[in-house]
């Protein structure tokens, strides 16, 4: 089934003679339990595109449907419960809150949503993720590997359609990398998390399911 669209996706900066598309004319599909990655070279539009599927961007001109929904014609307040509700987000440097503990920066998007705390799921996601016994330490207490597991269970708290995950190893030695791709995967496989993974590292895109790349702007094939 399929969980994201986009029909002829366009994001432009500058006007007149000054004008370029960010994005150029992007159409893409994405099936539910997928995990693709978007690869690029920097300044290749795969940032752009990334920020507009997470609902913090909106684009020139097309459409992003995530689970039916077109998120481009909604409006700022009922776009920011679709993206608390349906879209989890990984970033490269975490965005963890510092002065929460580890279990409460990944319970902060259900108490945000007003829903009481599904502290069996917490229990579950923690053990899965390996940060089952680091719930009372805040972040400075935990290194940046870990940091990047509390931000996934984080993300994928609330059973979201998608997880976009920006770079996400990008701040990480080589040993905690293989650690956080082994991670997105087993969130696809475990938990049928659906996974669109933006990096410019090749070897990481390819322990996808699919590789989109990207090229100024446009699609330029995929594998």
């Amino acid at each position: 089934m399929e969980i994201l669209r986009t029909e002829n996706l366009v994001k432009t900066y500058g006007s007149g003679e000054n004008a370029f598309n960010a994005v150029d004319g992007i159409s893409m599909s994405v099936e539910q339990g997928e995990f693709v990655a978007i690869v690029g070279q920097s300044g290749s539009g795969k940032s752009t595109l990334m920020h507009m599927l997470g609902g913090v961007d909106r684009p020139t001109s097309g459409s992003i449907f995530i689970d039916g929904n077109e998120i481009n014609k909604m409006n700022s307040d009922k776009m920011a419960i679709f993206r608390r509700r349906q879209i989890g987000i990984v970033y490269q440097f975490y965005n963890l809150i510092p002065i929460l503990t580890a279990e409460e920066n990944i319970t902060l998007p259900m108490e945000l949503d007003g829903k009481a705390v599904d502290r069996e799921r917490v229990d579950e996601i923690m053990n899965a993720l390996g940060i089952a016994d680091k719930k009372k330490n805040l972040p400075n207490q935990l290194s940046g590997g870990q940091q990047q597991r509390v931000s996934i269970a984080r993300a994928i708290i609330n059973n979201p359609a998608i997880l976009l995950a920006d770079e996400p190893t990008g701040n990480l030695d080589s040993k905690a990398t293989d650690d956080i791709v082994s991670i997105l995967k087993m969130t696809n496989k475990t938990f049928h998390q659906t996974i669109i993974m933006i990096t410019h590292n090749l070897e990481i895109a390819k322990e996808a399911d699919r590789i989109i790349r990207i090229s100024d702007g446009k699609l330029a094939g995929e594998e």
